[in-house]
């Protein structure tokens, strides 16, 4: 696990700007109007985009998002592509005003952000498709424990109960009796959640919700439900406020662990550890969801209780969002050449290089071309 910090290291993106806006959707075809010519993957066909353009959205995805758009420009020499890693919410709420050629989020889109974005599409309504997936890790921050390497064991009902703060003290005997082998201090424990709106916390508290409904009494939201611990914002802020205390513990995207420690999670009779690999084992044992209200959506709906062999059960799909059509024909084409580029094969490789993300599984491509080729650019 440790040999993948350094192929997951990231280049800060603070300070990056939001460039030009862009304009809002205009006058195109539906979504459902034939364009489906090619697929995504072909990079090659992909014209030559001009023109500056910016999205905001998602924390979790900057590191591959700081790759894909090294990658991109390097195609489209004239192009000039910004991201905001702003959150999840904060992301979307931009896009629906039209503000941004499209957005990430760790959630895919409610039914009323569906019909919101009727306002900014030129017809039709948003759609989301997968382009990062990774495991979400239970980080902390433990002397003696975190420091040498070691990860800890855990159940669902256990990490529920922790960042419940029912659960208190790094020797408590639910901890203990699963990490026999560790030598747990009487150490106060100290949550870490995120304080802005976050899909990274509604993917994170949803495997609690469907694993341990019991030791989770909250509703599902992008919002920590309750006043345990201390907030930090964006999945930075987590990492850097775990990182300076003894006795912390958060939750964070796989690509920005660095060098905390990690737990592994029980699935089944066994306890797995975190990797690109584990987490892609559940999407693989997962469906989508077909509940999913509007056209071209491609939603994931993630099995937490899989007993995979070898599955990592907190796992976030993170999408991107965009209009089916544009009223500026150049914003259409950039958003349709982005896409493309960024579920290629390149660049799932450039993000698995920059983030130690998984690959987008192969049972999803198909559905992700269509969507992406149904963006109209005339």
């Amino acid at each position: 696990m440790r040999n993948n910090v350094l192929i997951r290291s990231i280049a800060a993106i603070s300070g990056i700007a939001m460039l030009a806006s862009l304009a809002a959707c205009g006058d195109n075809t539906s979504a459902s109007s034939s364009n489906n010519s090619g697929s995504s993957s072909d990079t090659t066909t992909t014209e030559k985009i001009s023109g500056q353009f910016s999205g905001a959205g998602a924390s979790s995805q900057q590191a591959a998002v700081e790759a894909w758009i090294a990658g991109y420009e390097s195609a489209n020499s004239d192009a000039k592509v910004a991201y905001n890693p702003s959150g999840s919410g904060a992301g979307v709420s931009t896009f629906l005003t039209g503000a941004t050629a499209w957005a990430g989020s760790d959630k895919a889109l409610a039914d009323d952000e569906v019909e919101q974005s009727k306002a900014v599409c030129a017809s039709g309504t948003a759609f989301d498709v997968p382009v990062y997936i990774s495991p979400i890790a239970i980080v902390f921050n433990l002397k003696g424990v975190s420091d040498a390497g070691k990860h800890i064991n855990l159940d669902a009902d256990t990490a529920a109960k922790i960042f419940d703060g029912k659960i208190t003290k790094w020797n408590d005997p639910a901890i203990a009796d699963q990490n026999k082998d560790l030598k747990l201090p009487d150490t106060a424990i100290t949550v870490v959640h995120r304080s802005d709106k976050s899909g990274t916390t509604q993917n994170f508290v949803s495997y609690f919700k469907d694993v341990a409904p019991d030791a989770w009494p909250y509703d599902l939201s992008e919002n920590w439900p309750n006043e345990v611990g201390q907030g930090a914002k964006g999945t930075s802020g987590v990492i850097s406020t775990v990182k300076q205390a003894d006795g912390t513990i958060g939750y964070a995207d796989f690509s920005q662990v660095g060098d905390l420690g990690t737990a592994a999670i029980k699935v089944g009779s066994k306890y797995s550890e975190i990797s690109a690999d584990a987490g892609s084992k559940v999407i693989a044992d997962s469906k989508l969801d077909d509940s999913a209200k509007g056209e071209n959506r491609v939603v994931v709906k993630i099995n937490h209780s899989t007993e995979a062999e070898g599955a990592y059960p907190i796992v976030l799909v993170s999408y991107d969002i965009a209009c089916p059509a544009y009223k500026d024909a150049n914003t259409a084409k950039f958003v349709k050449s982005w896409l493309t580029y960024v579920t290629s094969d390149e660049g799932q490789q450039t993000a698995a290089s920059a983030a130690g993300s998984a690959p987008l599984p192969s049972s999803l491509k198909d559905k992700i071309d269509a969507s992406i080729n149904a963006i109209q650019t005339k």
